[in-house]
């Protein structure tokens, strides 16, 4: 018989409808404002201490909280309230009661019932618009990249040559994609240039002549610099990821712009200040050894660099021993013998390797530990700040400094400790910086915005308002103009909504608002299906078709015009959310989600509901 679909079906589309419920409903019970507080270094903790002391400064100020929960394992201590205005109230009193270590974050917590989240039934993320945060808007500077890239090319052929044991005058990098190698005789420049060409890769090599010296000059070719830039924005991406968690910031969105920018999102950061210095802080450390003048060490290639305590000048090699790259954790804390702030460190196999055996050597020497910092500061002329177009002309500068001098007493392992900061403040900054690595380029900051709570809020309002004014009137219609038909496609229309809604919450996607406005574009397009099928139904009854025959041709002929429409207008969703950033990936989410889910209830959920209803009878007339 006609219009029937076998019992399978019926339990599918049943059981699709009763998980899409379930993991729908976190959705309906309210966010709670709340505040949570971690540290940003091992050397703050957050305890039972900290949590009676901030509940008392709590109750002092007579903010009233929900509840509270110390989670020593994540390290968070959070506090709930009822409105926006006691968190802000309360964000202030614990900011202005605990010390600068510790990060304060506004969020907005779940309040889905236990047995709801053992299922793992969880709400939607809100995007930074309707949840509130800091926005950044971050351009890599790939010039920078190429020219530290050099640097460390440069390193690499010092160690290679002097590995071979092959004697150089000169290993400089020289301008933007180059480095130019003076070795003694044209004999050692061919053997320096044939152990090179098995090391580098995506570079020309050019031998010359200069005074009887042999030169060679080793240029990056375009694939290189290439893949050079490429990395340093997905490096910079991973470090910045890294710095993120650090801080303790939820459900942070750190992506990729196009070439060489970064989007980076913090909901619930009120303090874009913090946020900015660490995330655009471009800092490491080298290690190297005091020049000697005199002795089996000594060497005529040093460079001066200035000490932060007495300003004094103290020449270093220019060999680097190691890196801030081949560190792999790095804790503040303090040196027990003298009570000042330190950064704890522990370097990977290799950099410990070599660590290990070039101290070994050199027991009895002065080792260096140089910080390095690029910042952006005010162009002075004259010692008069430069200013264009009515704005101060800023220019990056690179401050290194020399935190500590040391003798080496014994061979150092891979763990060791670093002195010298100013402060602990400090101390947890640079354990963060170094934790997550160095940037693989400097970036800029090149747009920042933050969004309140409260706008947030409003914008959730808004968006829910808009989402329920165009389903009433989606549904009006429907009704009026095609009777029990109508009231199917609203019944279908309802269930999209839900699956809509439960599928954003399995993935964990965001919900922002131009995806609201992807939501209510799909209302459109649900039920544009089914007025496409009411219609061709309607047409086979006027051709003579029995009401049966009818509802039958009317799904099956309007379903391929039905897939077209859809599957094109899914292509120009998914070629939205591979190219395009922030606000277009939030609405292309809604949409393809959208699309997808509308395919389904307004093609198999009518027609089971349509089966249910006239399937296995004699009707002699549609209401339609």
């Amino acid at each position: 018989m006609i219009n029937q679909y076998p019992l399978w079906k019926y339990i599918l589309i049943a059981a699709i409808l009763v998980l899409a419920t379930v993991y729908g409903l976190p959705n309906l019970y309210p966010m709670q404002a709340a505040v949570q507080i971690s540290p940003i270094s091992d050397e703050f903790t957050v305890n039972s201490n900290l949590k009676k002391q901030l509940d008392f400064v709590l109750q002092e100020k007579k903010l009233v909280f929900i509840s509270s929960k110390l989670d020593s394992e994540a390290k968070i201590l959070t506090y709930r309230f009822e409105d926006e205005e006691i968190q802000n109230k309360a964000r202030d009193a614990i900011f202005n009661s605990i010390p600068r270590g510790y990060l304060i974050t506004f969020t907005r917590l779940p309040t889905t019932p236990g047995w709801l989240a053992a299922l793992g039934g969880t709400p939607m993320n809100l995007g930074l618009d309707l949840r509130g945060g800091v926005y950044f808007l971050m351009d890599v500077d790939m010039d920078a990249a190429v020219l530290q890239a050099l640097d460390r090319m440069a390193d690499n052929v010092r160690s290679e040559l002097r590995e071979a044991y092959i004697h150089y005058l000169a290993v400089t990098p020289q301008g933007r994609d180059s480095i130019y190698i003076k070795l003694d005789s044209l004999s050692l420049r061919d053997k320096a240039s044939t152990i090179l060409r098995k090391e580098l890769s995506n570079v020309l090599f050019s031998e010359s002549e200069d005074d009887g010296k042999g030169v060679l000059k080793v240029t990056l070719n375009e694939n290189g610099i290439k893949e050079i830039r490429d990395f340093a924005v997905k490096q910079n991406v991973t470090t910045i990821r890294k710095r993120i968690d650090a801080l303790g910031v939820s459900e942070p969105v750190v992506q990729r712009q196009g070439v060489r920018r970064i989007v980076v999102e913090l909901p619930g950061v009120s303090d874009p200040a913090q946020a900015r210095d660490i995330l655009s802080a471009t800092a490491t450390l080298e290690f190297r050894m005091v020049a000697k003048t005199t002795g089996p060490h000594a060497t005529t290639r040093s460079t001066g660099f200035k000490r932060r305590d007495s300003k004094a000048t103290v020449r270093l090699e220019n060999w680097v021993l190691a890196t801030g790259d081949s560190i792999t954790r790095a804790n503040a804390g303090f040196d027990s013998r003298s009570n000042s702030p330190a950064v704890f460190i522990t370097l990977d196999d290799v950099g410990g390797s070599r660590f290990t055996k070039y101290t070994k050597e050199r027991v009895g020497d002065d080792m260096a530990i140089v910080f390095i910092e690029i910042k952006k500061v005010t162009k002075l002329k004259d010692g008069k700040p430069v200013i264009e177009e009515g704005k101060y002309v800023k220019e990056k500068v690179t401050i290194k400094d020399v935190i500590s001098v040391a003798q080496i007493r014994d061979r150092l392992g891979r763990s060791f400790m670093i002195t010298g900061l100013d402060d602990q403040r400090e101390a947890a900054r640079l354990a963060i910086l170094l934790q997550a690595g160095a940037l693989a380029a400097p970036i800029e900051i090149v747009e920042e915005r933050t969004i309140g709570p409260s706008l947030g809020k409003a914008n959730i309002h808004m968006g829910f308002v808009s989402v329920m004014v165009g389903f009433v009137l989606v549904l009006a219609f429907m009704a009026v103009y095609y009777r029990v038909f109508g009231l199917v496609a609203n019944l279908a229309l309802l269930f999209n909504l839900v699956l809509i809604v439960a599928i954003m919450s399995m993935l964990h996607a965001a919900l922002t608002l131009p995806g609201i406005a992807g939501i209510v574009l799909t209302v459109g397009m649900a039920v544009d299906a089914n007025v496409l099928i009411f219609e061709r139904i309607r047409e086979e009854i006027r051709n003579g078709n029995t009401p049966q025959s009818s509802i039958q041709a009317g799904y099956e002929k309007a379903l391929s015009t039905i897939a077209d429409a859809n599957i094109t207008t899914f292509i120009a969703a998914l070629v939205l959310w591979l190219f395009g950033t922030g606000p277009i990936r939030g609405f292309a989410v809604t949409l393809g989600i959208g699309i997808a889910t509308s395919m389904f209830t307004a093609i198999m959920g009518t027609r089971a509901v349509v089966n249910i209803w006239y399937g296995r009878k004699r009707v002699s007339k549609l209401s339609i």
